[in-house]
């Protein structure tokens, strides 16, 4: 059984995402995809597409890139919610010039009023040099700043590298 909120952290294509869908396909519950991601151009259409026939059918998605904490109002308890991922969601508030203190709340307000388990999909950025830029300086911090804040209300955290899950805090179901 899976616990209210799990974080799944991971590199760019460590298998993060991967291992968060198996981890949902496992509770044996009605499974609800929340994609954050916003397609703009031609790649991100590919990925966008390469992953959901990588999913395969049995999964509800809800496309909800600047508010997954107002979907998760409109989940019920029988389902499991997979949330992939809060990178691309910070990123599009960034892009969007949002104010991102009022849409953390939100989201985690979301999270904490959802009736069905979670798994939050997140990289982990701490691992790389200082960027040279103040805007990708500013998102570092602040997805630092939100997965230590997922982390400390999760049940469950794990971290994925080349695959591998590791868990930080908690117990594989």
């Amino acid at each position: 059984m899976l616990p209210e909120l799990t974080l799944v952290l991971g590199g760019a294509a460590s298998g993060k995402s991967t291992f968060a869908e198996s981890l949902v396909v496992q509770s044996g519950q009605n499974r609800v995809y929340l994609a954050t991601a916003q397609a703009f151009d031609d790649e991100m259409q590919a990925k966008v597409a390469r992953h959901r026939q990588m999913r395969g059918d049995g999964w509800q998605t809800i496309e909800a890139p600047l508010d997954p904490g107002s979907a998760l109002h409109d989940i019920a308890a029988d389902q499991v919610v997979l949330l992939d991922c809060a990178t691309m969601w910070l990123s599009n508030h960034l892009l969007a010039e949002s104010d991102l203190e009022q849409a953390r709340d939100t989201l985690l307000t979301g999270l904490a009023a959802c009736p069905a388990p979670v798994v939050v999909v997140s990289n982990e950025v701490g691992l790389s040099v200082v960027p040279e830029n103040p805007l990708a300086r500013r998102f570092r911090e602040a997805q630092g700043r939100l997965n230590q804040t997922l982390a400390a209300r999760a049940g469950l955290v794990v971290n994925v590298v080349a695959g591998l899950p590791q868990v930080l805090k908690g117990h594989l179901p």
